[in-house]
């Protein structure tokens, strides 16, 4: 099975990124985790990025607040899919993360996935890998089933409290 990188830019988004390690490792998916700054170690990033194909990655998810170039940076080096977070921060609220994460040139894409949504990242990659791993797609199936019937037990209840 590949693997997923997680690369943060800073330290400070660890908690996004441990939200996402978690997810990785509830479906038992290897991956790494690193902290490399688009601005302040581009040349680690860039390395990173264009030997991740040949490192057995499989996806790449990014991490970043501010003004986020982490996640286009490291796709303008790889071919492989990059999944952005964008990280909450103290000035916008995020907003300027999101929008510099899904403003990037024709050419060369970056998924993206709500403000400090690790979760989902995990879960966007999760899906990429399981196009071609059939007991993946199957746990995948498994937890969409569990959600739907804990939903569908908690509208039992409701409707039970106030139905007339």
């Amino acid at each position: 099975m590949k693997k997923i990188a997680v690369i943060m830019g800073s330290d400070s988004d660890l908690p996004i990124a441990r939200k996402a390690l978690d997810t990785l490792a509830a479906y038992e998916v290897p991956f790494e985790v690193h902290v490399y700054s688009a601005h302040r170690t581009p040349a680690e990033a860039a390395a990173f990025a264009a030997s991740a194909r040949e490192n057995g990655f499989g996806a790449i998810i990014a991490i970043a607040g501010m003004a986020a170039h982490l996640a286009g940076a490291l796709a303008a080096g790889t071919t492989l899919p990059v999944i952005g977070i964008p990280a909450k921060s103290s000035n916008l609220e995020g907003l300027d993360a999101l929008l510099s994460t899904v403003q990037m040139p024709s050419g060369i894409p970056v998924a993206t996935v709500a403000i400090d949504g690790g979760v989902n990242a995990a879960l966007l990659a999760i899906e990429m890998l399981a196009v071609n791993d059939e007991v993946l797609a199957g746990k995948l199936d498994a937890a969409r089933a569990a959600a739907r019937a804990k939903v569908l037990e908690k509208d039992a209840a409701v409707a039970a409290e106030f139905t007339l």
